[in-house]
């Protein structure tokens, strides 16, 4: 019998293979369509047989136009319902309702036709059997091909199941039991289900789809490895789940292979289930609420409008853009001194929005008679300022650097926003800016109090019409150069992972969220105002590390090690974003904070702000930090050479 089954399974897949069908795992639409067309003929032949005494008389050129007709306003119901879309092997009974559908409609249309048809030349096209029968060929037809097709791969295509990865499934639903039929009916197989693990006592010693649903009465790893299970599943809803997410970090901790996977409704139709569930990521497992945001609002702020991103190839800058083209602006001006990341930015924006009308432009902020030539070519409306200096120990080593960037680059585009009337200057801060340790975050903290008197300067001119917004947020997972890139790539390179203290601790958010919120702040902000973050809970970076270890398959300190190797220059072991001395107010969004702005006046705030750029001009460096320290007393230098400034 075996021998049998391999010579099918080997013929059928020779004669796909003649069809240019060399995934047997997936039918082209076109074939589905195809053969959905092929049982519309048939099923209207067998009605004209069977309606005539089971003959073939009617089988003549009179028939013709009957049988185009239905063959046109069928398929056309199938274009209309999307029956061939889909894989035939995951089909369901939403696929089932779609067919009853689109046979319902054609045998209704029909006897529109027929009605029509009789009115103007005073006979039918079809009897009242042909059409019931054609209706009833049909579907059965449409349901039986696919029953029959879904047989078929299940006995004779699927591959042996001994070399696939040994999984459960976290909890019980409709849509986990979907996901299960699937992953069982994928070709090739990467996946065997072997049961469902359910923390509700109602469901246990109970069979689904013939596979146990486990009640988790013990810790979840013990129970895979109990049933010789290798991998986990869980569906990316369940990610915000906290009590679920803590079953995830026991397995973690155990060597549990963990995989995210979306519902089946929210997979890509052309994609498999191998494509679709993935390696979980540190950045799921973050227990972050999904950010609502309210998109009228940022719609009526950049549609058709002209906006400017700085930085805009860089991590905080290119997400930006990626969002900002969603809502229609006029014109999208893209500022970066980055030639090689514009240029690849530029190829995603061409590809994914090819009517945007998109200027990427290379610009270096501390050029400020570059930037008024673009202001005045393209006279921007909103400005996102995201460029920046952002490398804590390269900053403290390089202070004339950090002013003529984050200072000056920051004074030359608020002073032109100014000057050329835009409506909003967004400026992208940072919470290093709060009671700075380093040349960086003390950099940040005198551009926002530039920017601030600034406004405050500005607003008792009627005339002004520029809002100045800040944002102010913490570490982003995933941009350049922070610790999670970082950690990937020692990790693959065999370790040691290093981190500089055992005790620092971070507050960490996906750059998508952090996009989302400074994209919602720059449409609520009046003005003066700078927005704070709900970050979220607070990381311990060592235990960061060794989680990302565990995700990779490896047991921290015995296959890779992690190092301690100190703090850098002007590190903290935790960051703020907010001094002792802030008041903040709330907004209509739950993550949103404003903080009281400061009343600076704006000429005492100018020429210390000018004496700064004028040092690091000059190049020198003590100087600098002097002069920043003079204007931002909070600024405390921690394990750096300006630490002597303090005494």
């Amino acid at each position: 019998m075996e021998k049998i089954k391999e010579i099918i399974k080997l013929v059928l897949k020779r004669t796909l293979f003649k069809f240019g069908i060399e995934n047997v795992g997936y039918l082209p639409r076109w074939i589905v369509l195809f053969w959905d067309v092929q049982i519309v003929f048939f099923s209207l032949i067998t009605s004209g047989f069977i309606t005539n005494d089971f003959s073939f008389i009617f089988f003549n050129r009179y028939f013709l136009i009957p049988l185009l007709v239905g063959l046109i306003i069928t398929t056309g119901c199938f274009f209309l319902f999307k029956t061939y879309v889909g894989l035939i092997r995951h089909s369901s009974y939403i696929d089932a309702v779609k067919l009853l559908l689109a046979s319902v409609s054609s045998a209704g249309m029909l006897i529109v036709i027929n009605f029509l048809y009789y009115k103007f030349f005073d006979e039918f096209l079809y009897s009242s059997i042909f059409l019931i029968l054609f209706f009833l060929c049909l579907f059965v037809g449409l349901f039986f091909y696919r029953v029959v097709a879904k047989q078929i791969y299940s006995r004779f295509l699927l591959q042996d199941t001994s070399d696939v990865e040994k999984v459960f499934i976290l909890g019980v639903s409709q849509n986990t039991i979907s996901l299960a039929v699937a992953i069982e009916n994928e070709y090739p197989r990467r996946f065997k289900v072997m049961g469902f693990l359910e923390k509700e006592k109602s469901n246990s010693n109970k069979r689904v789809l013939g596979l146990p649903i486990i009640y988790l009465k013990r810790k979840i790893y013990v129970i895979i490895r109990a049933y010789q299970g290798t991998g986990l599943i869980v569906l990316e809803d369940d990610l915000r789940d906290h009590e679920k997410i803590q079953m995830i970090d026991n397995c973690i901790e155990h060597n549990i292979k963990i995989y995210r996977s979306p519902s089946i409704s929210e997979m890509d139709s052309n994609s498999g289930i191998n494509e679709s569930i993935q390696n979980i990521q540190i950045e799921d497992l973050l227990e972050r609420e999904p950010i609502e945001i309210n998109n009228n609002e940022i719609l009526n702020l950049i549609e058709n409008k002209t906006v400017f991103v700085t930085g805009g190839a860089g991590s905080i800058g290119s997400e930006i853009v990626n969002q900002l083209s969603q809502y229609k602006p006029k014109k999208l001006v893209i500022l970066d001194q980055a030639e090689t990341p514009l240029h690849s930015l530029t190829l995603k924006i061409e590809e994914k929005y090819n009517d945007l009308n998109f200027h990427p432009i290379i610009c270096d902020v501390r050029n400020k008679e570059n930037l008024e030539h673009l202001f005045n070519i393209h006279k921007p409306e909103i400005i996102y300022h995201c460029a920046a200096y952002k490398h804590v120990p390269l900053m403290e080593k390089n202070p004339s650097e950090a002013v003529s960037v984050n200072i000056l680059g920051t004074k030359n585009l608020a002073d032109l926003a100014a000057k050329y009337s835009a409506e909003r200057f967004i400026m992208i801060s940072t919470d290093k800016a709060v009671n700075p340790s380093n040349v960086m975050g003390a950099s940040k903290r005198v551009a926002e109090i530039y920017v601030q008197s600034l406004y405050n300067h500005l607003s008792n001119n009627k005339e002004n019409k520029t809002k100045f917004i800040t944002t102010r947020f913490g570490n982003v997972l995933g941009s350049n150069g922070s610790v999670v890139p970082l950690f990937k790539k020692q990790i693959q390179q065999g370790g040691p992972v290093t981190i500089t203290h055992p005790d620092i601790i971070r507050y960490f958010m996906t750059i998508p969220e952090a996009c989302q919120l400074v994209m919602e702040a720059s449409s609520m902000g009046e003005g003066g105002e700078i927005f704070i973050f709900d970050m979220g809970k607070a990381v311990k970076i060592i235990d960061l590390a060794n989680k990302m270890i565990r995700l990779a398959g490896h047991t921290p300190n015995r296959d890779i090690k992690i190092k301690a190797i100190g703090l850098r220059p002007g590190e903290k072991l935790y960051e703020e974003l907010l001094n002792d001395k802030s008041i903040t107010l709330p907004t209509y969004h739950k993550k949103i904070m404003i903080v009281k702005a400061n009343n600076d006046e704006y000429l005492s705030v100018n020429t210390s702000v000018q004496n700064i750029i004028e040092e690091s001009r000059r190049l020198k460096e003590t100087e600098i930090v002097k002069k920043i320290k003079e204007l931002v007393p909070e600024y405390k230098s921690l394990n750096s050479y300006y630490e002597k400034l303090d005494k």
